[in-house]
């Protein structure tokens, strides 16, 4: 198993504890994303989890044209890097396009590929030739298997590390569906996996021209995950998600949050000694 070093984070070493990577789905504004990732180092230093602060500058594949999409990358990387400075954390957000790749990799320490862009080779190359390791969502419409494809792309380029998401996979329309083997079956192509639990619960088109979504399944889900053996969960919150205006049917709401992570730590400190 390759590690994964994500900042001072050793991703899928077994002196590692779980990796978190949380936060909120979009950029909304400063104020608010720099008290969420408060939040969140507060409940991992608590609970002895290392954690990766997860939020887009750019939501580029809304439902809706209309849809809120974030506040851009250089508003969305500039609030990224305050989080970084002042809170002391590592970060990641999705890109979207190759030349999107190198401003935020000067911020980020991990960049995030897109399910929908797993197979968009010119932005897995883009992604690789900078000094960031990548964290690759499978595309809803991939087999698991085809993961080795994607990570060897990224191999070939140098990319410096690579972690591979699974995030769930479509089930007839405007539902997605979990396949637990996925998660072995990803990792032993040498690569930790994390689990998207928040993306994982999403029901696609399932409000019209917005996406859906169960949050009551993150908590299952999530457990079932780590007890199969996983090397980080990623997850979605917001302090009202409801009021989110992106993906807020399926974000974990941010006062129960860490009662959900002291659970996976629980259950992945029983894993780890199987």
């Amino acid at each position: 198993m390759d590690e994964v070093n994500i900042g001072p984070i050793a991703c899928g070493s077994k002196a590692t504890p779980l990796t978190i990577i949380a936060g909120p789905c979009v950029i909304e504004n400063r104020d608010l994303t720099l008290s969420i990732a408060e939040s969140l180092r507060g409940f991992c230093e608590e609970l002895g989890l290392p954690l990766v602060f997860k939020a887009s500058f750019d939501k580029a594949n809304r439902t809706s044209g209309t849809a809120f999409r974030g506040l851009g990358i250089q508003e969305g990387l500039r609030v990224l890097e305050e989080v970084g400075q002042t809170l002391g954390l590592p970060t990641v957000t999705d890109i979207h396009l190759p030349e999107q790749a190198a401003p935020a990799a000067e911020v980020c320490q991990l960049l995030q590929i897109p399910a929908f862009l797993a197979r968009q080779t010119d932005l897995l190359l883009a992604a690789a030739q900078t000094d960031r390791p990548i964290n690759v969502k499978k595309g809803q419409f991939m087999a698991p298997q085809d993961m080795q494809y994607v990570l060897e792309k990224l191999r070939t380029a140098g990319a410096a590390g690579v972690l591979l998401c699974e995030r769930g996979t479509f089930f007839g329309y405007g539902r997605l569906v979990n396949d637990m083997q996925s998660l072995p079956l990803m990792r032993s192509f040498g690569a930790p996996v994390i689990f998207d639990a928040t993306h994982s619960v999403q029901q696609p088109g399932g409000l019209g021209g917005a996406t859906g979504g169960n949050r009551e399944m993150v908590w299952p889900l999530a457990r079932a995950a780590v007890a199969v053996g996983v090397d980080g969960v990623f997850l979605e919150t917001h302090p009202d998600p409801d009021t989110s205006p992106s993906d807020g049917a399926n974000m974990v709401p941010l006062d129960s949050v860490q009662k959900l992570l002291s659970q996976l730590r629980d259950l992945s400190r029983v894993v780890s000694g199987w």
